[in-house]
């Protein structure tokens, strides 16, 4: 089983930025499609984004197109999530997950696997 640990959260002002990254060790990461998802408190966890290992293909879910970018660099085992134009709601756990497919987000939940890392608090203020 692929091991993954999030990193790159913290607190920052609306309109800001922040750079996620996943590593994952373990497993066959060029094999893997792999996911970014998020939960608030109070909130069922939604799928954000979602990346294959060519990085040819990619999805986003509406609320953060425009805004957020994935992206992989293989050679590191590593997965990107750079957020832009950050908002108060964007305010959540941010974790990765090795995924079946890569589609729609709104449905995300019923393409991951079981396997997730820890999370990285991302905290977005007015």
């Amino acid at each position: 089983q692929v091991q993954l640990v999030e990193s790159g959260g913290g607190l920052v002002q609306a309109g800001g930025s922040l750079r996620l990254s996943c590593a994952a060790s373990g497993g066959t990461f060029t094999d893997n499609v792999l996911s970014w998802f998020r939960q608030a408190p109070g909130k069922e966890r939604e799928g954000v984004s979602c990346i294959r290992s060519s990085s040819t293909y990619t999805n986003y879910a509406d609320s953060v197109k425009g805004r957020f970018t994935i992206s992989r660099d293989n050679a590191k085992n590593t997965v990107y999530l750079q957020m832009n134009s950050l908002r108060p709601d964007d305010t959540a756990v941010y974790y990765c997950s090795t995924m079946y497919a890569c589609g729609n987000m709104a449905t995300a939940l019923n393409w991951a696997s079981d396997n997730w890392g820890k999370g990285t608090l991302v905290t977005v203020s007015s």
